[in-house]
């Protein structure tokens, strides 16, 4: 049993106290992004561009792939998808494309789709839960490619997913269809060889030389992409045949980084993240977001930088899974508490890059971390730490920065002052939900 650091012991060993730190204010970052306003308008069109689909006879089967993110607009992307298909007398069915996410088990991949609202209720037809895989082709190097046996038995299979920046590895594919072929078709067992042949020739090289075997060999007709903008909606839903591919995906990927949310400012001494969690992102914590990479044979970006990193918890959605937590320097008790370590431990060691995740040092109480963290980034006067705080890192519209960080973002025209503060905890802990002004929650 882990036994808690003492806290008092720990907080001791820092002069600065909560009395100490900066007032702080809400802020909100106003960003004019494209926004799809019909999505599934959206998705009847992308499908529409898929001439595959109109070739199929009627009560052929059809495969729709669903991820673990918290993709907003998919539950209504695969939805239409259903009505779509069954509306020309064809037999769709939901099945999870994830490799070992929910533990590596059908029951667990299936409790990872319900979280997201994906479910034969909602859909409106069978998901199929399974972790059998079969080898389908080989690579230059002879190792084996698999697909979901699932997949292999329909006549037709639709990849559904956002083309976004990934959070391993810069390339020309990053996550999108390509990688939802390799590592969603593949279930556990294509996603471990993967990322362990990654590890050594790179990611970018890897998925689409796997992706193009997968497509020669599996039912695979194309794909639905989704672009989203930085406040995690649709800018943009396209469908793609499966020969093309590989030929659109760069671009789709380009645009998405141009729409990628990140924060307004490049550098802090802490940031505090509310909760990680597989749904926001596939290292619990968007890299991109929080600077730190960890993972072998890539470079760490310089920006942006953040000395340190405090997490507070891990979504309900994860189910224990606190993969990421190895990038942050502290974590409070309550996620060390919440944590399925056989969760986390599979989908790491499948992933390939064990460091995220590793326990870092554990407070008590936000008090505790706060007076840490300010003692162990460099900063002589607590009044001048420069903080944030936000929700996770999909969820960045608004945040709590503190006193010198509003002070530095008073000149951007995208960045205004909803409610200034005083700095408050409540029994030791930070206030559960500040992403609201007082007349918000009034109302």
């Amino acid at each position: 049993m882990l036994e808690l650091p003492d806290a008092d012991r720990l907080a001791a060993l820092s002069d600065a106290t909560p009395a100490d730190l900066p007032d702080v204010a809400l802020l909100e970052h106003v960003r004019d992004h494209p926004q799809v306003d019909d999505v599934a308008a959206a998705t009847r069109t992308a499908l529409d561009e898929i001439p595959a689909l109109a070739a199929l006879s009627e009560g052929a089967t059809v495969g729709l792939t669903a991820g673990s993110r918290g993709i907003h607009d998919m539950p209504t992307v695969l939805r239409t998808t259903v009505e779509y298909l069954d509306a020309r007398g064809l037999e769709p069915f939901v099945f999870p494309a994830m490799g070992s996410h929910g533990g590596a088990t059908a029951e667990g991949q299936r409790e990872a789709l319900a979280a997201l609202g994906v479910t034969e209720e909602t859909m409106g037809c069978e998901v199929r839960s399974s972790m059998a895989v079969e080898r389908v082709a080989d690579d230059s190097e002879g190792r084996p490619i698999f697909a979901a046996s699932d997949a292999l038995a329909a006549d037709a299979v639709l990849l559904l997913n956002r083309v976004k920046a990934h959070t391993d590895f810069r390339g020309r594919y990053e996550s999108g269809l390509a990688k939802m072929a390799v590592i969603g078709l593949g279930k556990q067992r294509g996603a471990e060889i993967t990322h362990n042949v990654g590890l050594v020739e790179g990611l970018d090289e890897v998925i689409p030389e796997r992706a193009a075997a997968l497509f020669e060999e599996t039912p695979v007709v194309g794909g639905v992409a989704i672009v989203e903008n930085a406040d995690d909606r649709a800018a943009h839903v396209e469908g793609v045949p499966v020969d093309e591919i590989l030929d659109r995906e760069p671009d789709l990927l380009a645009r998405s980084k141009e729409l990628l949310p990140m924060l307004p400012t490049s550098n802090l001494d802490l940031l505090v993240i509310d909760e990680i969690g597989k749904e926001i992102s596939g290292t619990g914590m968007d890299t991109n977001v929080v600077g730190r990479v960890c993972y072998h044979n890539q470079p760490e970006p310089e920006e942006p930088s953040y000395t340190r990193i405090y997490v507070r918890g891990v979504t309900e959605a994860s189910h224990g899974n606190g993969i990421g937590i190895g990038l942050a320097d502290f974590v409070h008790a309550d996620l060390v508490a919440d944590l399925d370590l056989t969760e986390t431990y599979v989908n790491v060691i499948t992933s390939g890059e064990v460091s995220r995740a590793r326990i870092p040092l554990i407070a008590e109480r936000d008090d505790v971390a706060l007076r840490v963290a300010t003692s162990t980034t460099g900063v002589r006067d607590p009044a001048a730490l420069r903080f944030v705080r936000v929700p996770n890192t999909l969820d960045l519209g608004r945040f709590v920065a503190s006193a010198p960080v509003v002070e530095e973002l008073a000149d951007r025209d995208d960045v205004r002052v909803l409610e200034r503060r005083p700095f408050e905890l409540v029994d030791g802990d930070l206030p559960p939900d500040p992403y609201a002004t007082d007349d918000e929650r009034s109302r």
